[in-house]
């Protein structure tokens, strides 16, 4: 039922025919020939998208099998946005039965792109598209799209930061709204849930036991892995270990950095096993942060066996 697929007034009969057969029957086979019948060859595109994606997840016959999958093989042509989803799943099925309203939240980090905004030494994280809703409608919908097309600002709209006492009160009963903010300051819950939501991941995945906790810098003259969370964070820690030269306003987008440990070092390739893996979370320079879980699952030392 995505927009890109679902029938419009537009939509001819082809068209409408198989998308009631793949609503009554998701994986029933499709031939070019029937897309081929499609008056819209924008439909007839957005099909080929969405059948290619569904063809790949019966193949590999687990969500998260198809997601190593999209990496391992360095895919091409999976939206992003699938991508997101796969890991919103998966993401879900790791978080499991606790209701710990910050692993929860940080969670999100997995699968949806963070807005950061640090104030006073704090490191708070708001749902990227979320605060960029906000800021064109006040959170007003299409009357406050009205509003600020018309020369007058809606009442500002802020998001509420997750609080130790507060928390599970306030995330639970709009989760799915994804409106709450994170406070991944260092020694706080939320960093924290990062940690344990990231051990998880890695469990989940690659069934190895892992400890993850904040440091706040690197003190190791053996440093030999790292691995970043991020875009920008792969590339500072790469510049970091190579000695070059760092600018302040670089390092600033550094939030924060963590040391992982295997709990079974016979799972790390032999030179390295024993040593920490170091990680890194950056924002960019619009003070966008976009975690990429999967670096965690294709780039740690792994024994060639494991």
């Amino acid at each position: 039922m995505r927009p890109e697929v679902a029938p419009v007034d537009e939509s001819c009969d082809a068209e409408r025919a198989q998308h009631a057969r793949l609503m009554d029957d998701p994986r029933a086979p499709v031939a070019d020939d029937d897309l081929a019948a499609f008056a819209d060859p924008d439909a007839r595109e957005n099909y080929q998208v969405v059948l290619a994606f569904r063809d790949r997840l019966l193949d590999a016959g687990t969500l998260e099998a198809a997601y190593l999958g999209i990496f391992r093989e360095q895919s091409i042509g999976v939206p992003p946005l699938f991508v997101d989803h796969l890991a919103q799943a998966i993401a879900r099925n790791v978080v499991g039965d606790n209701r710990d309203p910050f692993r929860a939240r940080a969670a999100e980090l997995l699968f949806r792109e963070q807005q950061a905004t640090v104030l006073d030494g704090a490191i708070l994280l708001g749902d990227k598209e979320t605060v960029d809703m906000f800021g064109a409608t006040g959170g007003f919908g299409s009357m406050g799209e009205l509003l600020v097309e018309g020369g007058v600002r809606p009442k500002q709209v802020e998001l509420d930061v997750l609080l130790e006492e507060t928390a599970a009160d306030m995330y639970w009963p709009r989760n799915e709204k994804f409106d709450t903010v994170l406070d991944l300051t260092f020694a706080r819950p939320g960093l924290d849930a990062l940690c344990r939501v990231l051990e998880a991941w890695v469990n989940h995945f690659l069934e190895a036991d892992v400890s993850i906790q904040p440091v706040q810098q690197i003190s190791d003259g053996r440093w030999v892995w790292h691995v970043g969370l991020d875009a920008e964070a792969t590339a500072l820690l790469n510049d970091l270990y190579e000695s070059v030269e760092i600018d302040d306003a670089r390092m600033e987008r550094l939030l924060s950095l963590f040391r992982l440990e295997f709990k079974d070092p016979n799972l790390m390739r032999a030179d390295i096993a024993g040593r920490p893996v170091y990680l890194a979370l950056c924002m960019t320079a619009d003070n966008r942060v976009r975690l990429k879980p999967q670096n965690l699952l294709v780039n740690l030392p792994l024994a060639p066996e494991s």
